[in-house]
């Protein structure tokens, strides 16, 4: 039978339940998925916490990446079922089966599991815009990237790698500084036993970095900007530990710093970055330039637990739950 996970209202993650659904038709231009792999990202936790505004008025199925098969195509569409095909939409992906939009589809390379294709979809592109567009990196240039440890931080530390950017990071614990090290990191600070701006500047011989990108928030957003260079960038992509309440615009004149607060959705919405970006982000983990790592597994049915598990920071790298 097929299912969705709903929240009726903001909260905990207790507040899942699962409910039966009926398959819904494609209509013009739509495809029927059923899922084979979902990823689990932040953004849902800030969906149902309320963080983030609620798209509907009750039972919202969040979720915000997957892969599966295609089993019904509308009116106009060019895509066939049984192909493979992933997606990344802001919320809707904690189902079995779910119909989109076919220009929203990205078809999966034969080399890529479904698993690896919703592990790498969100944090994959994340990591694009973020190398590409919200501070264009350039190869020799150092830079620091807070939570290296984390699905977007792993893939990030290789992509850096990749274009010969050197990559610091931050992460909490020996096992998980290990872990970053191991995927493209030339250092990994652990800032429970490290204060990381002293040791930024220690690495960088006092000039620190050209930019910082920063999915924690609270916790470290007034720190990242001590240790950026003049004219350098803080970019802010989350708020892991909550909203940086504390920062004021004012503190940018400390060295004629960059702010950007991006989003994925946003650069999705541009006609052709869809499917150009996956392209790039699929030819790299091709090419074993990048690999994903998926470092927990759950039920669909189990989505509180791994909600729980995210929020506490005891997940790494990418997490994938099964219809």
């Amino acid at each position: 039978m097929a299912y969705a996970m709903v929240i009726a209202s903001p909260g905990g993650a207790k507040k899942f339940r699962r409910i039966e659904i009926d398959p819904p038709a494609p209509g013009p231009g739509e495809i029927l998925i059923r899922h084979t792999a979902i990823g689990l990202n932040f953004i849902d936790v800030y969906f149902r916490t309320g963080s983030y505004p609620w798209p509907v008025e009750r039972d919202l199925v969040t979720g915000a990446e997957a892969a599966g098969v295609i089993e019904a195509v509308g009116v106009g569409v060019d895509l066939k079922p049984g192909q493979r095909v992933c997606y990344v939409i802001p919320n809707g992906a904690y189902a079995s089966h779910r119909v989109i939009s076919a220009s929203q589809a990205v078809v999966i390379p034969e080399n890529v599991s479904d698993e690896i294709a919703a592990a790498a979809m969100l944090k994959g592109l994340t990591a694009h815009y973020l190398l590409y567009h919200s501070y264009a990196v350039s190869r020799g240039e150092s830079v620091l990237f807070h939570a290296a440890a984390g699905g977007v931080g792993l893939i990030a530390g290789q992509w850096l790698s990749a274009l010969g950017v050197r990559a610091i990071g931050t992460a909490g614990g020996p096992e998980k500084c290990a872990l970053a090290l191991r995927h493209g990191y030339d250092a990994v600070i652990d800032y429970r036993s490290e204060d990381f701006v002293t040791r930024v500047m220690e690495l960088t011989d006092g000039a620190g970095v050209s930019a910082v990108y920063d999915s924690v928030g609270a916790d470290t957003i007034m720190k990242s900007l001590e240790v950026l260079q003049r004219f350098g960038s803080l970019v802010c992509f989350g708020q892991s530990s909550g909203p940086a309440t504390d920062f004021k615009i004012g503190d940018l004149a400390r060295g004629s710093l960059r702010l950007t607060r991006p989003t994925l959705f946003h650069h999705t919405a541009v006609p052709g970055w869809l499917q150009s970006a996956s392209a790039d982000l699929f030819a790299m983990i091709g090419s074993g330039a990048i690999s994903i790592e998926i470092g927990q597994t759950f039920d669909l049915s189990d989505v509180a637990r791994a909600h729980e598990m995210l929020e506490a920071r005891m997940t790494t790298g990418s997490t994938v739950l099964v219809p």
